[in-house]
């Protein structure tokens, strides 16, 4: 075991800025505890609540020291060493002092190899999934279609709450703001971890974001049958009435000038904090989906193989995080958790 940095001040004013084989670490905010590398080939400018780690490559592989970051057992203890009340965050000396495995180089760059296998195949899927999206939206574009209707006339809003503490499941899908502007995908996670009351999603829904609706926050989501669903109270639960699908529901509240016409109903003085009422959502106007005629299975199908790809980016995440503590620790070997891909595969 090694800790993660020991630098001089020399050290620190010259590394200040970020390269290749660099690790951003997130100290503050709704991102805390998360390390990420420096992308390649492009120009990164870090913030006051990122920490700048740059590991010695003869000793330790870049990425195997980002898996270990963000593995469960390093989240989990980082959580608990968090100071201050207003904005907790990380202090310096807790991270420079976090003890890191050190297997041999060689065993350190094949669990990067195959870890990194799992996160290629994500983002493979993530753009497969992007792309249906924006084809999505070209189909139902408000520019192609001319008949307009409320929104409440193809959906119901629902308001299915529950407290986390009611919940006996292991394990819960939680549809937050934060997952959605990570990977657009919900983090699966103890209910124990979830501090406040969420809706329930029980049946496929269109999650409509009402704080700061300019920003593109609309998700497509069915919920898995193995655990429960839950939304932030952030987001309005949108389902679908009469013939008109999730998916096409979808379509028409993404498009741009449906989130302009919602945006310009917000109330609230603070920028970063306004919020639309669901009954002006629900009185806004979108393309009426119902009209679509034979586009809808275009659409339906688009739609389905974008769902596809995130679900399986879903299982291949989980299969990630269960392994990452096993394989960095060592409790596992690296031909172990090959076999155990293969399986899943």
């Amino acid at each position: 075991m090694a800790r993660v940095s020991e630098e001089t001040y020399a050290d620190r004013v010259r590394r200040a800025v970020p390269q290749r084989g660099d690790i951003l670490y997130s100290r503050e905010g709704s991102y805390h505890g998360i390390a990420a590398e420096v992308p390649f080939g492009h120009r990164v400018c870090m913030g006051q609540r990122m920490v700048l780690i740059r590991p010695n490559s003869n000793v330790l592989n870049f990425r195997f020291l980002r898996y270990w970051l963000n593995s469960s057992y390093v989240r989990d203890f980082i959580e608990g060493m968090r100071e201050g009340s207003g904005a907790p965050r990380i202090n310096m000396p807790t991270i420079r002092e976090l003890l890191t495995p050190l297997p041999p180089i060689g065993e350190q760059n094949s669990v990067a190899r195959l870890l990194g296998a799992l996160d290629d195949k994500i983002a493979v899927n993530e753009r497969i999934a992007a792309t249906a999206d924006e084809l999505v939206l070209a189909i139902a574009s408000s520019e192609r279609w001319e008949a307009r209707i409320p929104l409440g006339e193809i959906c119901t809003l629902r308001k299915d709450q529950i407290s986390p503490a009611e919940i006996s499941e292991p394990q819960v899908d939680h549809y937050s703001l934060p997952a959605f502007d990570s990977q657009k995908r919900p983090e699966r996670t103890s209910p124990g971890t979830i501090k406040s009351g969420k809706f329930l999603v029980a049946t496929p829904a269109v999650l409509f974001s009402k704080l700061n609706p300019e920003i593109p926050r609309v998700w497509n989501v069915t919920p898995a049958n193995a655990v429960p669903a839950l939304a932030s109270t952030e987001f309005l639960v949108l389902t679908p009435r009469g013939d008109v699908s999730t998916h096409e529901l979808w379509a028409v509240t993404a498009q741009q000038d449906f989130r302009e016409v919602v945006a310009a109903r917000v109330t609230g003085t603070s920028k970063s904090h306004q919020r639309v009422r669901p009954t002006d959502v629900l009185a806004a106007e979108v393309v009426d989906p119902r009209r679509f005629g034979a586009v809808q299975q275009q659409i339906n199908s688009l739609a389905l193989s974008a769902l596809a790809a995130r679900k399986e980016s879903v299982v291949l995440a989980s299969l990630r995080d269960t392994l990452l503590p096993q394989i960095t620790s060592g409790r596992l070997r690296v031909k172990e958790a090959e076999m155990i891909i293969e399986d899943h595969a």
